[in-house]
């Protein structure tokens, strides 16, 4: 829990110095002595974990302190509660309930009994939605295996080796990477050291390069996923410590070259794993020219048909269930185009009433399919909370291709990996957990807390992202 106080922030600002207390001391360097300053009293907190400093009305890392030194008082006070003998007899109890919940976590595999080496991800202040994607992703085997070979990076040499980094707005992007933070927080994952791990250092990071998510609201898990996805394959793309990580990629012998989905240039493991294409047709209903399109993607967004949105819960279901076949379909069949769409025709040189369809013209090999629950209305983005019903296993995308025939047996099943869930009414509120496979197994994923269940839970779960696998053995299960 960050502890909250009132010391100055001295954030500079269109050349002015903010002052907080008519006492305090600002520095004036490359400032003139005679500029008026601004007497604001701002709101800031300490992370007890980091001991960085945060000031919420600047949006910003506090670099300064006052002239009494109020921050690294408080800084030296939480260090020494940390070696004080009351945090050691809370470290020897929380010890223990460790040791108890782990040994709670014991399961016979084949007859002999296993730990659970899976970790939890702490929460940093409504960060449930960043937590809930890191763990979808870790267990999506080959994106993740491909980031955990990477070699370690090391930001800082010199002076600054060995020392803790506190990012900032005013610091340069060229000493921060998305990349190396997020191969570190998978490498904490699945080794079973500890129970939960504090991704502290890839939120900072996250902070630096993608200020939609500065700040401890909370957020979109899917809007988390493509800004993370999209920022991992800019940086790949553009080499790193020397390196181009399009190099390694080409060099991992498991990803081939017709597996790759260039998106924004050129291919990385980004668009090999969630990489697809569409092929976007629209007819003109007057001179029937038809115009086609194809579109790289690495999620398909889904609708959920307005004749299921008033359906809650499984158990309320009256009438015929949604299932994620009802939310393909809705996506692939043909649509007329409202007087809103109307399209340009070529032809007939003026925008047409007109029909749409989309086809996939290559599958992914991990398909991530978003269900679109949240709505705008006239004035609040409302949630659809009904149940769609999914698949766990065998999920046939076959009749959505473009071209079915050219593809293999197998080539369009899916096996699900991964689910996120949002519990709550509103995007902005409520709280993102995640359930996933990990080596035949299912884990439940709620910040910190990690259980298994079973098959029979995580197919009740209102599903809002799910992660399919392309099924690689040959395999009785049942299609969709």
């Amino acid at each position: 829990m960050p502890l909250f106080f009132f010391p100055l922030c001295f954030r500079y600002v269109n050349g002015h110095a903010k002052k907080h207390y008519e006492d305090a001391q600002i520095p004036m360097s490359n400032h003139k002595k005679t500029e008026k300053q601004e007497k604001v009293q701002h709101t800031v907190c300490m992370d007890c974990s980091s001991y960085s400093t945060y000031c919420y009305r600047c949006d910003d890392f506090v670099v300064n302190d006052t002239k009494l030194g109020l921050v690294q008082k408080v800084r030296e006070h939480l260090q020494n509660l940390e070696n004080s003998a009351f945090t050691s007899d809370r470290h020897r109890k929380r010890k223990l309930l460790e040791n108890s919940s782990l040994n709670s976590k014991l399961l016979k595999v084949n007859g002999s009994t296993t730990a659970l080496c899976a970790t939890g991800l702490r929460n940093l202040g409504n960060t449930c939605f960043m937590n809930a994607i890191l763990q979808s992703l870790s267990n999506i085997q080959q994106f993740c295996c491909y980031f955990k070979e990477l070699p370690a990076v090391e930001l800082r040499n010199g002076k600054t080796a060995g020392r803790r980094t506190y990012h900032t707005r005013s610091q340069g992007d060229n000493n921060v990477s998305l990349v190396e933070e997020f191969r570190k927080t998978l490498c904490a994952l699945w080794q079973g050291s500890q129970t939960a791990f504090s991704p502290e250092s890839l939120f900072y990071v996250v902070w630096k390069i993608m200020p939609n998510f500065r700040g401890y609201q909370q957020q979109d898990a899917h809007e988390f996923m493509r800004y993370l996805l999209d920022h991992l394959h800019l940086e790949l793309q553009g080499g790193f410590n020397g390196v181009s990580r399009s190099v390694i990629l080409q060099e991992n012998s498991s990803l081939t070259a017709s597996s790759k989905c260039c998106i924004n240039g050129a291919s990385t493991v980004v668009t090999a794993i969630f990489g697809g294409i569409l092929q976007n047709e629209v007819n003109c209903l007057i001179c029937g020219t038809e115009s086609r399109k194809f579109d790289p993607f690495l999620d398909l967004s889904l609708d959920i048909p307005s004749q299921f949105r008033n359906k809650r819960t499984k158990n309320q279901e009256n009438g015929p269930m949604c299932t994620l076949r009802d939310c393909l379909r809705s996506f692939t069949d043909l649509e007329e185009l409202d007087e809103t769409e109307l399209y340009m025709c070529h032809k007939c040189k003026k925008k047409q009433k007109s029909t749409k369809k989309f086809w996939i013209q290559k599958l992914p090999k991990v398909l991530c399919l978003h269900l679109k629950r949240f709505h705008w209305t006239a004035y609040l983005r409302n949630k659809v909370d009904t149940y769609v019903e999914f698949p766990l296993r065998g999920l046939d995308m076959k009749c959505y291709l473009l071209e079915p025939e050219n593809s293999g047996p197998e080539s369009c099943l899916y096996d699900l990996a991964a689910v996120v869930v949002h519990h709550g009414s509103g995007v902005g509120s409520g709280h993102y957990t995640a359930y996933a496979a990990h080596e035949g197994r299912w884990f439940h994923f709620n910040d910190s807390t990690v259980t298994l269940t079973d098959e029979e839970t995580v197919v009740k779960a209102k599903a809002y992202i799910l992660f399919y696998v392309e099924r690689q053995a040959k395999s009785g299960s049942d299609k969709l």
